[in-house]
């Protein structure tokens, strides 16, 4: 399996942590996506929505889009719960992750880390979205440990992949002290502390 993506992309880190995780043997193929890596044409021939993170199999079988990614990787593993509502409940909370979270912390982090643009110089909007996802996950930690269930899922490595650089584009994790305990866990929990 070879996973094309650039490890400044928290989508792409998703599929990174699951692999590592599960012991998937892979061979990482950077592409640098600041530089446009992902739309020069011999890319665009593999994956032709021009983005990654996607992954390339051995019978010239190829997947794209990071939360289908992790859950083809993860079939059948710890980080899917058995019983159907909590398994339904991580995919509720991956689905938020790619429409209400990482379109503004990701964004954010984009602007400032890779566009150069201040953080005061933020869409109000933008910042407002990130600060209500945050909020929300942080109520939603005040008496869990993890997102879904009693151990980790894909729940919590979809959330940790962007929230883990949540503070590069300004968004405080100072009085959200669940995320940020919660953070240090999952990061533990995936060996990349």
């Amino acid at each position: 399996m070879k996973i094309y993506g650039d490890e400044i992309s928290g989508n792409c880190l998703k599929v990174k942590y699951v692999a590592d995780y599960l012991g998937k043997p892979y061979e990482w193929v950077a592409v640098d996506v600041v530089a446009g890596g992902a739309r020069l044409p011999h890319m665009l021939a593999k994956n032709p929505a021009g983005q990654v993170p996607f992954v390339e199999f051995d019978n010239d079988r190829r997947l794209a889009q990071s939360n289908a990614i992790m859950l083809y990787l993860a079939e059948g593993s710890s980080l899917i719960p058995r019983d159907a509502f909590e398994r339904a409940k991580m995919y509720e909370w991956m689905f938020w992750e790619q429409y209400s979270h990482e379109t503004a912390i990701a964004v954010a982090r984009f602007r400032v880390i890779f566009e150069g643009q201040p953080v005061e110089d933020l869409d109000p909007a933008l910042v407002a979205k990130g600060n209500v996802a945050l909020d929300l996950m942080e109520r939603h930690l005040a008496n869990k440990t993890w997102f879904v269930g009693e151990a980790l899922s894909l729940a919590d490595i979809a959330l940790v992949a962007y929230t883990q650089f949540a503070h590069e584009p300004g968004f405080s994790l100072e009085h959200r002290p669940g995320i940020a305990q919660w953070v240090v866990r999952v990061r533990r929990e995936l060996g990349v502390i």
